[in-house]
């Protein structure tokens, strides 16, 4: 059996504010162990029920190089720095029987959840939008089978990760987070365990769980998670997709329209593109961005 395991920081428990998930901040090395910690919990948890498992650990938040690696259990292997192929799930495969997201938090402009934000806070919103198949809708005078049902989603980092997880086959078994966090999951992902450890009061502050009852909480969890694995379904969207990102600075739409495919859509924030699989949207929302990361001369 193997196991990835997508380690982000804002979902932590005790971790509510920037200034521990940002590395030029006074009170960053503390949110590297508690985000250490959490991951060593859902590791033993995976091991506890697969004590043969093989576990990678993907450093997901930021620069990717935030856990401790001189203090991750040394039964996982550590997946860490950028820019890497799959972004916060570097290490997937077809191989990989189960991915676990933890200290995961909500998508921009949800909540109120703990330092909600999608990518690096400059996309405020991606749509999916899939068409299959569907019953006819009386009155239309289609056919059955000419019937179109169409489904857009508007997802964060959780439903992009877990859709690329999905695009591998892969269900995502557990997540973990603030209680938006875990409310968004259980919406996009019926049946992955979620473990809430921390009640979300606005961007900056939450009634948390001592940091060694969540960890405790995470253990079991991870380990109930794996073992029911094969019952969970990955989240699957099926190409072409329609997307449109919004993003909250001029200059990086001026830059993402210079990408093929990619044009400018209703309003002033959003540009569209087509892809014909969701392997390929999901790379290109991560191109979008880094871009967003480039500074007008």
């Amino acid at each position: 059996m193997k196991a990835l395991i997508s380690v982000d920081m804002e979902g932590i428990s005790g971790i509510v504010h920037s200034s521990e998930t940002n590395p030029e901040r006074y009170d960053y090395q503390r949110g590297r162990e508690l985000m250490t910690a959490e991951a060593n919990a859902v590791i033993a948890g995976v091991l506890d029920a697969e004590p043969t498992a093989e576990v990678l650990v993907a450093d997901a938040h930021g620069t990717f190089r935030n856990l401790l690696p001189e203090r991750l259990d040394r039964r996982a292997r550590l997946v860490r720095g950028k820019p890497r192929a799959l972004n916060m799930l570097a290490g997937l495969d077809g191989e990989t029987d189960a991915a676990l997201f933890v200290g995961y938090h909500v998508r921009a402009g949800e909540g109120p959840g703990v330092l909600a934000h999608t990518m690096n806070g400059e996309i405020l919103d991606v749509r999916v939008t899939t068409r299959a198949p569907g019953d006819d809708v009386r009155g239309t005078g289609r056919a059955v089978g000419e019937a179109v049902r169409v489904t857009v989603r508007s997802l964060g980092e959780i439903g992009l990760n877990a859709a690329m997880a999905g695009h591998h086959g892969v269900p995502v078994v557990l997540l973990s987070g603030d209680d938006a966090a875990c409310a968004e999951a259980s919406d996009l992902l019926p049946g992955t365990v979620t473990v809430p450890v921390k009640e979300a009061l606005g961007m900056a502050a939450a009634v948390t769980l001592h940091p060694e009852e969540a960890r405790d909480r995470l253990r079991r969890a991870a380990a109930d998670a794996v073992t029911r694995r094969t019952e969970i379904p990955p989240l699957t969207l099926t190409g072409p997709l329609e997307v449109e990102v919004d993003l909250a600075s001029p200059h990086t739409i001026d830059l993402a329209v210079l990408v093929p495919g990619v044009t400018r859509a209703r309003g002033a924030r959003t540009v569209a593109f087509t892809a014909p699989d969701y392997g390929t949207a999901y790379r290109l929302v991560l191109l979008l961005a880094q871009l967003a990361t480039i500074r007008p001369a």
